[in-house]
């Protein structure tokens, strides 16, 4: 197995261009250099170095072997740095907002695994234009949102995203409707409901719809508007009486609806990709240390989802 010690002393040779520079760049001893990157040589069966009387530069396979370990380096001196600050930073209040229905599912194992490490979270819960325009201005630490293929959300360049989730999005209809006994929708059958009653976001703005409203408008169609919600059961109410059609994420649906019939859609641009938002490591303040534990708390919380779940 692979010593950092190892990648210290070649990253280090890389950077000096000899053996020797290395040592004192490290403060060891040549023979101390010699002897990691020796080991690193046999372990991979192949030499790191070029040594001349003017200094040593790496082969193809030490370039290689640097390029990976600068990562590993990377990781190796944030996990200690994490663990020391961790450690004196006391209790941390961060804020985090998140659109509702992802917090119905995650965040109470977010929150009690955060808070055994000394974090508490104050959470806000509203919808995606109002989570990324509060985390651009600098009013939340972290922030849990979506969007769809294509789709870019209006982050300034200090955010940063990572994605947490993909989610299928589902066409709802109710019970009965002519196209509820397929198993699923390809997207000419889905184009076929242009002169459908829908139901959207409260949001002008949001992927989801704007999603369906393209692919319908690239057809020559405009979609009726028949009601507007962020409410889940009002969505799932108003589709079960028939008033309407819709998209509704995999992710917040859980259970048995009655009067009403979910599908998926045979198109890979139908799924909405969840992410994380926080500040950008290049940026002047950069993701604090209970920042990057409040990441990978989320990460968890949604690994540790059942498989397939709200596709019942």
């Amino acid at each position: 197995m692979a010593d950092l010690r190892q990648f210290e002393a070649l990253r280090a040779v890389h950077a000096e261009g000899s053996v020797t520079a290395a040592a004192r760049r490290l403060g060891w001893g040549q023979p101390t250099v010699d002897y990691h990157l020796k080991n690193l040589e046999r372990l991979v069966g192949s030499p790191v170095l070029l040594r001349s009387p003017r200094g040593s530069r790496l082969t193809p396979v030490g370039m290689l072997l640097l390029e990976r370990a600068q990562d590993i380096l990377t990781l190796s001196e944030r996990a200690i740095r994490d663990a020391r600050e961790l450690t004196q930073m006391g209790r941390v209040r961060l804020r985090f907002g998140t659109f509702p229905t992802a917090a119905a599912k995650i965040l109470p194992s977010v929150v009690a695994r955060v808070n055994d490490l000394g974090i508490e979270v104050d959470a806000v819960l509203e919808e995606v234009p109002s989570l990324v325009e509060r985390i651009n201005r600098g009013a939340l630490d972290a922030a849990l949102v979506y969007t769809v293929p294509g789709y870019e959300l209006p982050f300034r360049p200090h955010v940063a995203t990572v994605e947490v989730h993909r989610d299928p999005l589902l066409l709802a209809l109710p019970t009965g409707h002519r196209l509820a006994a397929r198993s699923s929708i390809d997207v000419p059958t889905l184009l076929s409901l242009h002169d459908e009653r829908w139901l959207f976001a409260a949001a002008a703005d949001d992927p989801m719809d704007t999603i369906v409203i393209d692919a319908f408008e690239a057809q020559g169609h405009t979609l009726k508007v028949a009601i507007r919600t962020d409410d889940f059961q009002v969505m799932l109410g108003m589709i079960a009486a028939r008033m309407v059609v819709g998209l509704v994420p995999g992710f917040a649906t859980g259970g048995a609806h009655p009067g009403i019939v979910l599908r998926p859609i045979d198109d890979p641009r139908f799924v909405r990709s969840i992410l994380v938002a926080t500040l950008a490591e290049g940026s002047p303040r950069g993701p604090s240390t209970a920042v990057r534990q409040l990441v990978a708390a989320i990460r968890d919380g949604f690994a540790a989802l059942p498989s397939g779940v709200g596709l019942e």
